[in-house]
């Protein structure tokens, strides 16, 4: 089949599946959209590379199987979620915006125009906002307006840095622009040096990142599993493209560094356990900028972070929306002894915990270590002793606080039913799975 059908579809499937919101049975038709755009993305990738009206290589493709992948554990899990009474909002009204979600998500990462990959990030601000007020409380209502304004603000420097990239090249076409040759000039550079404080907000890089917390933590836990899973990584993903450019690795790596330095900082005082996985997303961005700033094996290594991070932190989300609806806590310190009544949500949280702060064989552990062998090929010594160190603390504070939840005294909640006990556990093993295949593969 031509690429570009199979590219239409994926950006359609999820659009026309809403159709079954007037007939009250989208739960259902969502959960088969879900299935069938990861079934047209494996198949794509046969039909690689792309250039036409889609741009679309091994790097983009990647990008794309995590948001088929996390489409389809939260479109299951939201099955369930809703079975147990947890939303605000009526089921098929949340499935409609989730569609609506993954939609502009596929179409930012697989447009050939830098102008539309922009309006694409700024759709998914307007399809996402209405995900995380879906409990209508006033802190979920104060954190999406903290998110649109922002996030809008941030878009608004990054529309200013498509702008100077047309001035330049009078096209803002991403196959053309390159394979120009003698792309590096200064308006250039500082085209990409805005577009990092742009679209670097909704990445969630420091110190753009005062938005990220607050939506992630007050988000629907599928929501939350879509915007740190695979939001965050579609936004970097444009960046990078941008990045491309006109490489500015010395700034690239200063704002990797200290998105992974504040992040772990972050996460050593906070007191809810969805915030504290937020802060991880956030320094598991900064790692991926990390090695996709560096190039080489420190590249793939930053696929790896981000394709083990997608399963990793959705299942982290899912685990921690189980915890919530059983317990009705939200702080670390009054959730104790889930292993003894909730064994699977318990070991989901655990394995997620593992899984997104970088413990081996977890595939972040794979791809972290690739970026470090990078890292110190370049005599990049003192900053890899400075992530290392700030990845060792935020190991050290994530762990000791799930570690309580899990094992500490008590226990008397009780496990939820159905694929919302399981969809943690698998969405967990997977991220473990990521890094037994990646030993294979290097090895």
């Amino acid at each position: 089949m031509d690429a570009d059908i199979l590219v239409y579809l994926l950006i359609a499937i999820p659009v026309i599946a809403d159709i079954g919101y007037f007939f009250n049975v989208l739960r259902k038709v969502a959960i088969l959209a879900a299935g069938l755009v990861l079934a047209v993305t494996l198949l794509l990738h046969s039909a690689l590379p792309v250039a036409g009206t889609f741009y679309l290589t091994d790097t983009t493709w990647a990008f794309l199987l995590m948001v088929a992948s996390i489409y389809l554990l939260s479109a299951v899990y939201s099955y369930g979620y809703f079975d147990e009474g947890a939303f605000d909002i009526t089921p098929d009204s949340f499935y409609a915006l989730m569609n609506l979600f993954v939609a502009t998500m596929i179409f930012s990462l697989v447009i050939n125009n830098y102008g539309l990959m922009w309006a694409g990030i700024e759709a998914t601000t307007v399809t996402s906002a209405l995900l995380i007020m879906a409990k209508k409380t006033p802190t979920s209502l104060e954190a999406t307006w903290r998110y649109i304004i922002i996030v809008s603000v941030g878009l608004i420097f990054a529309f200013i840095s498509v702008i100077l990239i047309y001035d330049v090249f009078h096209t803002l076409t991403v196959s053309e622009i390159l394979s120009a040759p003698g792309r590096a000039s200064e308006l250039v550079a500082v085209a990409v040096a805005i577009a990092l404080v742009g679209i670097g907000t909704k990445v969630g890089l420091f110190p753009m990142n005062t938005w990220l917390p607050d939506a992630h933590s007050e988000a629907a836990t599928p929501a939350s599993a879509l915007f740190s899973g695979v939001l965050l990584p579609t936004a970097l993903y444009v960046l990078y493209m941008i990045y491309l450019i006109d490489p500015q690795e010395t700034l690239f790596v200063l704002f990797a560094l200290a998105t992974i330095v504040m992040a772990s900082v972050f996460m050593t005082y906070q007191k809810s356990y969805k915030r504290m996985f937020a802060y991880s997303s956030m320094e598991n961005m900064g790692v991926a900028l990390l090695g996709l700033t560096i190039g080489g094996i420190g590249a793939i290594g930053a696929i790896i972070v981000l394709f083990a991070h997608s399963f990793g932190k959705a299942g982290a989300f899912y685990a921690s929306g189980n915890v919530l609806h059983s317990t009705g806590k939200k702080d670390i310190s009054a959730v104790t002894g889930l292993f003894a009544s909730m064994k699977n949500t318990a070991s989901a949280l655990l394995l997620s915990s593992l899984a997104v702060t970088g413990a081996p064989p977890f595939g972040i552990f794979i791809g972290e270590f690739l970026i470090f062998i990078r890292m110190f090929a370049l005599h990049l010594y003192l900053e890899l002793a400075v992530v290392l160190f700030f990845l060792m603390l935020a190991f050290v504070s994530v762990n000791a606080n799930i570690s309580h939840m899990v094992f500490g005294p008590g226990g008397t909640n009780e496990e939820v039913s159905g694929v919302m006990a399981y969809v943690p556990l698998a969405s967990a093993l997977i991220s473990l799975l990521i890094g037994v295949v990646a030993i294979v593969v290097i090895a």
